[in-house]
């Protein structure tokens, strides 16, 4: 009999779905901030997209999730603010606000988190 390569002879067919989740917050700013400063908003101080009080700043997955705030509407470049996920007392965004700039009193500020849970399923055939 002869020498053969053995060999397994199958099908597959990934799926992956990446579905982001993305969560809104709201605050208007409580008093005038004039720089140089920080506004630090905790998490129990913003308002959900529904309307309703927030109590926690979700976590962000590692390697697979960002934040962004805007200020009346103008998205700021990231190295102006600190997000720390957690629990009223914990969790807070930080905004610095540079010497000669300012947040006027009642400005809107919107804080928006962005997860992805990517997951695959492999089906194999044959």
């Amino acid at each position: 009999m002869a020498l053969e390569i053995m060999k397994i002879v199958a099908d597959a067919t990934t799926t992956t779905t990446v579905g982001p989740t993305v969560t809104r917050f709201f605050r208007k700013a409580p008093s005038l901030v004039t720089g140089p400063s920080t506004l630090t908003i905790d998490a129990a101080d913003f308002l959900k997209d529904d309307g309703t009080a927030a109590t926690e700043l979700p976590a962000l997955e590692a390697n697979n999730s960002y934040f962004q705030v805007f200020i009346n509407g103008v998205l700021q470049m990231q190295g102006l603010s600190t997000y720390t996920a957690g629990a009223t007392g914990v969790g807070k965004l930080e905004i610095t606000v540079p010497a000669s700039q300012s947040i006027a009193l009642n400005t809107v500020i919107v804080l928006e988190v962005v997860n992805y849970a990517p997951t695959s399923t492999t089906t194999v055939t044959g």
